[in-house]
């Protein structure tokens, strides 16, 4: 057996466009998409991704409005930028890009978005509507998971589903996901016993781990989907998953590549929740 690859770039080309479509409509109803991002300090990484996700932004037709702001920024000073953003009308969606410097609590800094103008979808209200079924924004990583799933044919409904990972950027908030589409879900942690056990029993794997080519290929069940998180930077430079590719695309029925899967459709996602915040604004 050998897998097929689930592109994201080409699925995330998609979902921009759609969501192009939808920021023209409400531009013909007066109403201009915008996102704020929010960068604190020079983290090369994170200029990276900001970068990247302003374009995408403005290529959809969202206003993106970048705040760059200093190392030394305080906690109050970032609080009092969300505060400003929080009251102006003309901004829908909020972005701060994480990690912000160790000075500065991060939970304090999510809590203090408006929940519906949450684009990162982290809002302790946000992950509380998702734990209840109804969810208005889902975190981005998460949510792309899913599009790619979906994306695969891959049946869910009834389906054995693994997160390997609980952190709430990803893990719990996909766990979360996957029981609302009627899969049974095991989340599995540092802490599981016989992980490789778990993960052979499974229809449905999402590793979310951050360790590199963690999961073994013979581990995966014959004709399963995998879903790889990860993204890791070896001694080589090389990028690889949390997921041995090569061993285990020999037994997956689909499975995402590192890079070129999750990590297009998470910034696709960002977009979508941004324009679903213009479009209830207007509702």
């Amino acid at each position: 057996m050998s897998a097929r690859i689930l592109d994201g770039n080409a699925l995330a080309a998609q979902v921009r466009g759609e969501v192009a479509v939808r920021a023209q409509a409400l531009r013909a109803r007066g109403v201009v998409p915008a996102l704020a991002v929010v960068l604190v300090g020079d983290d090369p990484a994170s200029a990276v991704y900001v970068r990247a996700k302003t374009k995408d932004a403005r290529e959809a037709h969202i206003d993106a409005i970048d705040h760059r702001l200093p190392a030394s920024t305080s906690e109050a000073e970032l609080l009092a930028l969300i505060a400003r953003l929080n009251a102006d009308p003309a901004v829908h969606g909020i972005l701060v890009q994480l990690p912000v410097p160790a000075h500065i609590n991060a939970d304090r800094v999510i809590e203090a978005i408006r929940p519906d103008k949450d684009a990162d979808g982290l809002h302790p209200e946000n992950l509380g509507r998702l734990a209840q079924g109804r969810p208005r924004f889902a975190a981005c990583t998460p949510s792309g998971c899913m599009r790619l799933l979906a994306h695969g044919g891959v049946e869910i409904a009834g389906a054995r589903a693994i997160v390997i990972g609980r952190s709430v950027l990803v893990g719990k908030p996909v766990a979360l996901l996957l029981a609302n589409a009627n899969a049974t879900v095991t989340l599995c942690h540092s802490k599981t016993r016989d992980l490789a056990g778990e993960i052979a029993r499974a229809d449905i794997v999402v590793a979310a781990i951050g360790r590199p080519e963690f999961v073994q290929g013979e581990w995966i069940k014959p004709g399963a989907a995998v879903i790889d998180v990860g993204i890791n930077r070896l001694a080589d430079r090389r990028l690889v998953g949390d997921v041995a590719f090569a061993a285990a695309a020999e037994r997956a029925a689909v499975i995402t590549p590192v890079p070129g899967g999750v990590g297009p459709m998470t910034r696709a996602c960002l977009l979508d929740n941004t324009v679903r915040a213009a479009e209830l604004f207007a509702s």
